[in-house]
């Protein structure tokens, strides 16, 4: 088979090319609240919305705005073509009144039409046709889609490739969807681990109540402390436009920079600490950085791997005064935060926060420092080994994302012959 070249892919000879405008007439179709309400994801196209726990966008009050579409219909999020959320319709219901929809007048295959249209080709295909229109946003325009350029085998192909596709992707999702489930499944075991441990569930001897709802009880010996008892809490220094200029400026970390135990020094900002405050808010080795807001709770702990660095007021800043571990402490939190304890306490009217009022008084238990060292050295050798697996779990679903991507644009773009490929072999190295 003969081939010919548009833009950098080269598309089987025998296929035709035409422009979307003469398959798709653009409708702007309002005034139905009541019917479902759909919107388009990357990962799925266009899909029933209600019940999704994972769309952060709020659906607007009005839905008399929103556009009614049919199954075949082209749906375009505008604002995120470049990052594949279009697609072909299956399902009648009103979307987004951003969106740009398309009524079709085609005789094609609707289920080829949507691996084709949300393929990595053609995502890249509207990133080179969209325009800025804020920093690091861009939008396609209708008229950019007009234009677009529909590459199209003959109808039975068509059938055949939305067939493989259909039943390759299915049988990688299902594995991705395995190693997602592994990936929990480590999570919860370490975390069930941790609340052994801060609870002293292998400790023999007298147990008594905590007098924390969440934890249950304890070895009778094992005190019960606030924060603020072993530990220095402080915030950090308030940033404004004035401070990110002068003689003393120096690295900071904000919310962004702390994961859970670990630290992203490659995305610092600067900010000007006068040598007056330097000691202030400079941070030593050991100190527990925990987060104000963002994710309440989520901490980290600073291993001098820089000879200096500071923190931002978003961020509480503790500090051991005694014998007692800051890494026993961040055991305790990570606890507390995956039971949702300072999500409940927290400040709600806008965005959760975890203050420094509710931080300090906040209670945990503290065996013998000689025990936190071994519980912590378990935890941690433990903590090391699941990091490895879920590294493990991670590069594995990365690959299988990526075979998934080249596996539609290998078929859409007519690399290989569906009706006798298998998804197992045709695309090698992946």
């Amino acid at each position: 088979m003969s081939s010919k070249e548009s833009g950098y892919i080269s598309w089987p000879s025998d296929w035709r090319t035409v422009p979307l405008w003469s398959m798709f007439e653009r409708m702007k179709d309002v005034g139905h609240p009541q019917e479902d309400l759909l919107s388009v994801y990357r990962e799925h196209g266009v899909v029933r919305r209600d019940g999704r726990e994972d769309n952060f966008n709020k659906a607007a009050l009005d839905r008399s705005i929103y556009q009614l579409v049919y199954p075949g219909w082209f749906v375009v999020n505008r604002m995120k073509a470049w990052q594949g959320s279009v697609g072909i319709s299956p399902l009648r219901g009103i979307v987004s009144g951003h969106y740009i929809c398309f009524r079709p007048n085609h005789g094609e295959d609707p289920g080829y039409l949507n691996w084709l249209l949300r393929s990595g080709v053609y995502a890249t295909e509207y990133y080179s046709r969209s325009r800025g229109v804020r920093p690091s946003q861009v939008e396609i325009d209708n008229d950019e889609l007009r234009v677009l350029p529909i590459h199209l085998p003959p109808l039975e192909e068509q059938r055949r490739i939305a067939d493989f596709l259909d039943a390759e992707t299915s049988r990688i999702d299902q594995i991705i969807r395995i190693r997602r489930d592994q990936l929990s499944l480590v999570d919860s075991a370490e975390i069930s681990r941790v609340f052994d441990a801060i609870r002293g569930r292998e400790v023999g001897g007298r147990r008594k109540d905590s007098g924390i709802p969440w934890l249950g009880s304890v070895p009778e010996s094992w005190r019960i402390a606030a924060v603020s008892y072993s530990f220095d809490v402080e915030l950090g220094k308030m940033l404004n436009q004035d401070r990110v200029e002068g003689e003393h400026l120096r690295p900071y970390l904000r919310v962004a920079n702390v994961q859970w135990d670990s630290l992203d020094l490659e995305t610092l900002a600067h900010m000007d600490f006068p040598p007056e405050e330097q000691e202030r808010y400079r941070l030593r080795f050991g100190d527990l950085l925990v987060c104000e807001g963002g994710r309440p709770g989520r901490a980290a702990i600073w291993d001098g791997s820089t000879t200096e660095m500071y923190y931002q007021k978003a961020l509480h800043r503790i500090r051991s005064r005694g014998n007692d571990l800051s890494r026993w402490l961040y055991y305790c939190l990570l606890v507390a935060e995956r039971l949702g304890v300072f999500a409940v306490q927290g400040n709600t009217s806008t965005i959760t926060h975890l203050t420094r009022e509710q931080l300090k008084p906040q209670r945990f238990p503290f065996p013998d420092p000689s025990l936190q060292e071994t519980l912590v050295a378990e935890l941690d050798i433990a903590h090391r080994r699941d990091e490895s697996m879920k590294a493990l779990l991670v590069r594995q679903t990365d690959l299988l994302d990526e075979r998934r991507q080249a596996l539609i644009t290998a078929a859409v773009t007519g690399q290989f012959d569906v009706s006798t490929a298998s998804g197992r072999n045709t695309i090698q190295g992946v």
